[in-house]
């Protein structure tokens, strides 16, 4: 499995707020290895993983997730990549409000088309491993925001994803919690040989990291 962005260009905003947030962007990421994102906030970490993730279709250029160019798709195909294909765990969570966390993972798995019932046991050892064992019927608003992301990252883990896509993941948690989810991002990564992109701030998680990518290198003229 492999990810290849070729000259994408994306535009945000309209008149006077308009901005280029990816300018003929064109870089490629190797099957298990993680890749961290870096640089200044408004520099594209997070519209390069929301291109990559096809929840944003580029201005130009493809996104090719091996033979598959998201960006061409339509929104149900594009839909089915992400629920069949893409894992994402970002600083929000976006988890299910009236859900709890070992429904938030089930449900998940059911979208995708997969037996809850197969996946219990599974989805309960991923919530050991993000330290949420004590809050398996707890819902979001009962959480931390770094619960809340945990939880993301373990609903992510479960699809056993071709793509990984991650926003921030230690920004919400103490020093200890966030070294134990950046080895788990890794170890992942590297067991079951999907692309993994991480934007982070954390020197720890770069250190982690297999490549590194400064997003200034990549930055419109403008904004540098």
């Amino acid at each position: 499995m492999t990810l290849h962005l070729n000259d994408i260009t994306v535009t945000l905003g309209r008149g006077e707020s308009r901005t280029v947030a990816l300018d003929g962007l064109t870089t490629s990421f190797r099957p298990g290895a993680l890749t961290a994102l870096v640089g200044p906030s408004g520099s594209g970490k997070s519209t390069l993983l929301a291109v990559a993730g096809a929840l944003l279709r580029p201005d130009q250029g493809q996104v090719l997730l091996n033979d598959t160019d998201l960006a061409t798709l339509t929104d149900g195909q594009r839909a089915h990549a992400r629920r069949t294909r893409i894992g994402y765990m970002f600083q929000s969570g976006n988890l299910l409000t009236g859900l709890t966390t070992e429904e938030q993972l089930l449900a998940a798995a059911s979208i995708a088309g997969r037996k809850p019932r197969a996946v219990r046991a599974k989805a309960r050892e991923l919530l050991v491993e993000v330290g949420l064992d004590h809050r398996l019927h707890h819902r979001p608003d009962q959480l931390s925001g770094g619960e809340r992301q945990r939880v993301a990252l373990a609903r992510a883990l479960l699809a056993q994803p071709e793509l990984l896509l991650v926003d921030e993941p230690t920004a919400a948690v103490d020093r200890t919690r966030a070294d134990d989810l950046t080895r788990l991002i890794a170890r992942t990564t590297h067991e079951h040989g999907c692309v993994t992109l991480v934007a982070t701030h954390d020197p720890v998680v770069v250190e982690a990291a297999d490549t590194t990518i400064d997003m200034l290198d990549h930055a419109p003229a403008a904004a540098v």
